[in-house]
């Protein structure tokens, strides 16, 4: 009995010790790091409460840290990244917390962006929004109280950051971006824009501008009005479907500006379940919106939101950037528009060819189930030779009647690491090739078909 006693004393002893040890490490940081605090006043100037930025930022080591600093060097930093550095390893990690990121539109989608882009260790941060935060906001912001109504939503931002990683430099800019605020805000060479943005105009000219400057971006189209997160997508701005914003931002970006796709988008396959609320004036009665705005283009009427929606928007996009930043391999869920219906007409295809070209069909080693993986997740229900989308929606139905699956590799079955997609034309000048031709005359295609039924290899464990 006095054995486990002895033994209970000595464990308790060993936690009260851990704990005492973690608590001292966290009390010497601020004295090694310097504690960041932000301070801003309030004052009534004419008609109304206006904030006052006569913002300190008190830090022992200078302004900003560098982006380029190795912050996994710091115990604490490295603790606090722990789970990112077992997912990622230690060198991956290591570019996200030197990367710089640029956040615009702090809203609902872009305060959960930003938050979780912060809590992954992203080194250097900019939160540029020119709005403020209200109470009607509070149902979808990250991190915002009631305390912070009123305050520019990127020093609130910036005050909750700096209590969740402070090594990490922050700058918040209160801006409305425009032509002449674009130097500003996308000089010094960020490795990712987010675009989350609601207004059109503003939007298209970001987009245009990151595509000029090379930036990589990534675009949030619309969130609100929708419920079922099971529908959210990341894919091309060409892909986007049953979207009026990114309908609206692709006819603006090709008109004005020549520019087609290649701008990954998060967007919503479902469509809006409610519409704009009517704008009612001070007297109750419906007015024109457009009397009411104070930044020119600006929504006024009310897109009614289900503050989790914009929520996961703002995770998705965190989760994209992170992992392209860390150079982590994810495979998108495709957007491919087509039912079981379709998967059977291109099982039956396969059959009837593999029968009319081999006399029989007994090395159709695929069902309808693994035809649809094949469609889907390899080739993206389009032909094998067309690297990014041209039909989508009501068009990508009407194309399966062109399409059909064919073997890769005449010398082995039809399995799903040997089947590609084509156009019956296609597919028939493929029949006419042996592998060896592919590979001398078009060595790139030969390459990216290679490597697509190398996923698929791996998928199946073949």
């Amino acid at each position: 009995m006095g054995e486990k006693v002895k033994l209970v004393m000595l464990l308790g002893g060993g936690a009260i010790l851990g704990s005492v040890s973690t608590l001292v490490l966290l009390k010497l940081l601020p004295r090694r790091r310097g504690q960041k605090y932000i301070k801003e006043d309030f004052r009534l100037q004419g008609d109304g409460l206006t904030l006052e930025t006569t913002k300190r930022d008190y830090s022992s080591n200078g302004d900003h840290q560098r982006a380029d600093a190795d912050l996994l060097k710091d115990e604490i930093v490295s603790e606090q990244l722990t789970r990112n550095i077992q997912f990622f390893g230690l060198e991956s990690l290591q570019k996200v917390t030197k990367s710089y990121v640029v956040v615009i539109g702090l809203g609902g989608v872009g305060s959960h962006a930003a938050s979780m882009l912060l809590r992954s260790g992203v080194g250097k941060l900019l939160l540029v929004d020119f709005d403020q935060v209200s109470l009607s906001s509070l149902n979808r912001h990250a991190v915002a109280t009631r305390a912070d109504v009123g305050t520019p939503k990127a020093h609130c931002l910036k005050k909750h950051f700096s209590s969740v990683f402070p090594e990490s430099s922050i700058e918040a800019k209160v801006l409305l971006y425009d032509a002449s605020t674009e130097e500003e805000i996308l000089s010094g060479n960020p490795d990712f824009v987010l675009d989350c943005i609601d207004n059109i105009d503003t939007k298209v000219a970001l987009l245009a501008a990151c595509v000029r400057r090379g930036v990589k971006v990534l675009s949030a189209t619309g969130a609100g009005a929708r419920a079922d997160p099971t529908r959210i997508r990341v894919a091309d701005l060409k892909e986007s479907t049953n979207d009026p914003l990114s309908r609206a931002v692709r006819h603006r970006l090709r008109k004005d500006y020549g520019i087609e796709g290649g701008i990954p988008v998060v967007f919503s396959l479902e469509k809006p379940k409610v519409k704009l609320l009517p704008f009612r004036g001070p007297n109750g009665e419906e007015e024109n919106p457009s009397d009411y705005q104070i930044v020119p283009g600006f929504r006024v009427r009310i897109v009614p939101v289900l503050g989790t929606i914009p929520a996961i928007f703002g995770q998705i996009m965190a989760s994209y950037v992170v992992t392209q930043l860390a150079r982590f391999q994810v495979q998108m869920e495709p957007v491919v528009n087509l039912d079981m219906d379709h998967y059977r007409v291109l099982h039956q295809r396969l059959i009837e060819h593999e029968e009319s070209l081999f006399g029989t069909a007994t090395h159709v080693q695929v069902d309808v189930e693994e035809v649809m993986y094949v469609v889907k997740e390899l080739w993206h229900g389009r032909s094998a030779r067309e690297q990014i989308a041209k039909d989508v929606g009501r068009a990508m139905w009407r194309s399966v009647n062109e399409l059909m699956l064919v073997r890769w590799d005449r010398a082995q079955p039809a399995s799903v690491a040997n089947l590609i997609l084509l156009k019956f034309n296609e597919a028939d000048e493929h029949e006419q090739r042996t592998l060896d031709d592919i590979r001398k005359e078009e060595p790139e295609f030969f390459t990216r078909v290679t490597s697509v039924l190398q996923r698929a290899r791996a998928d199946f464990g073949l």
